[in-house]
């Protein structure tokens, strides 16, 4: 097996589909890029809002175009009710400094270094530090692209604790029979929460010869006239169930697709509100990007969640606390310490960690972070009691430097006293 980090992984094929998103040659106003336009049948998007979508991840213009999801896609909301929980605040000069390969920074300068939109520092249960930045604010919904995965891993531990999942071994075409002609067949759902499915799905997006995963998303988000998990039906398998990390979207999106058959006929944000988002006690509604019009149209839930910073340090608050807040146990502790454990040995392999169930670990820690596209996080450190909510506009390409500097920068604020 290769040695390689997996988290390097994901990221090197983040950016591969960052570098090319952004670097489709859109010919005009008028014209959808030929690249789109020659996948598959005509789509009904309007042609400018195709081609934004094509180019959503160019450099500077992701700034805004990871908290403007609302206006270019149809999207299914995740209404927020009652009495916000609280969240209390004993406001600090970032009195630290930190280093990265071999020089020392200062939060300030982490800031511009690091392309951030929006940062959130909680100690011990107080916010110490939050800041907005390019005409963003409060109330601004940030594109959590794949730390929606770990959302949904939340979601996976709730249908299990409530019993619409009798068991995390059972193979998951028990409850989903439409992917039984496929490579899913035979597949548990542990190793689907894993990235250890196995399916032949390689999160590639060279567009200029596109494979299935870029023909996937071409079709699902940027034209509307597919599924984005319709592939699971017919998926190959490239290795055996269980033995090898690949990280891939599908995975999580079969993932949202057990969420909404046992929800007794809901959908993935009707369970996402009844199961985490009101008891949680968000202060604004979330919303999901769609692959299609509603009718048709299913939650993005592999990368396509948006709500506010606050909320997002909600969710690791309550995952600090071991599944609860605001006086609710939303997920048992035993699914928060099992979802946030490196899943094999080989995972933990330098950089800053593993892979447990949809959550990234941090090797040589007990931390752990959700993690998106182009730098969005929310990091969790136990032994500090520290939570970090970073949301940025990292340029397309190799981010991996940026990565690591964000980890670096979280270090040391997790050990930052705060005083």
């Amino acid at each position: 097996m290769s040695k390689k980090h997996p988290l390097k992984s994901a990221l090197a094929c983040a950016s591969v589909m960052a570098t090319v998103f952004s670097g489709g040659s859109v010919n005009a106003a008028s014209t959808v890029d030929p690249l789109v336009a020659a996948v598959g049948p005509v789509s009904d998007v309007p042609v400018a809002v195709q081609n934004t979508r094509w180019a959503m991840l160019q450099p500077y213009f992701n700034t805004l175009t990871f908290r403007s999801m609302d206006s270019l896609f149809t999207t299914r909301k995740v209404p927020h009710s009652g009495t916000p929980s609280p969240l209390t605040r004993t406001d600090k000069s970032l009195s630290f400094s930190y280093q990265f390969d071999g020089k020392s920074y200062t939060p300030e300068q982490f800031l511009d270094r690091t392309y951030t939109n929006a940062l959130l520092i909680m100690k011990d249960g107080n916010i110490v530090y939050e800041n907005y930045r390019n005409n963003s604010d409060a109330q601004t919904r940030f594109m959590g692209w794949s730390m929606t995965k770990s959302l949904t891993s939340i979601l996976i531990g709730c249908a299990l604790e409530e019993g619409r999942i009798q068991s995390l071994d059972d193979d998951i075409t028990t409850y989903l029979p439409e992917l039984k002609q496929g490579a899913y067949n035979g597949v548990t759902i542990r190793q689907v929460l894993g990235m250890r499915s196995g399916v032949d799905y390689e999160e590639r997006y060279d567009f200029e010869n596109p494979g299935l995963a870029a023909r996937n998303h071409i079709l699902a988000l940027v034209n509307n006239v597919a599924r984005f998990v319709e592939p699971a039906k017919t998926i190959k398998r490239a290795h055996k169930p269980g033995e090898v990390f690949a990280y891939k979207t599908i995975d999580t999106a079969v993932l949202g697709l057990l969420i909404e058959r046992v929800s007794d006929g809901g959908t993935i944000a009707s369970y996402m509100t009844r199961h985490l988002w009101e008891p949680l006690g968000a202060e604004s509604d979330g919303f999901f990007i769609m692959d299609g019009q509603p009718g048709v149209g299913r939650e993005f839930n592999g990368a396509g969640y948006n709500a506010t910073m606050r909320d997002y340090a909600r969710i690791g608050k309550m995952m600090l606390q071991e599944g609860r807040i605001n006086g609710k146990q939303i997920v048992s502790p035993e699914w928060v310490r099992l979802s946030t454990q490196s899943v094999g040995p080989e995972d933990r392999d330098g950089g800053p960690g593993g892979y447990g169930y949809q959550w990234w670990t941090v090797a040589d820690s007990d931390a752990y972070s959700a993690i998106g596209l182009q730098g969005q996080f929310i990091f969790v450190d136990p032994a500090s009691n520290t939570v970090i909510v970073k949301l940025s506009y990292f340029p397309p390409g190799d981010d991996t430097q940026l990565t690591n500097e964000t980890f670096s920068f979280f270090a040391a604020a997790a050990a930052w006293k705060a005083e």
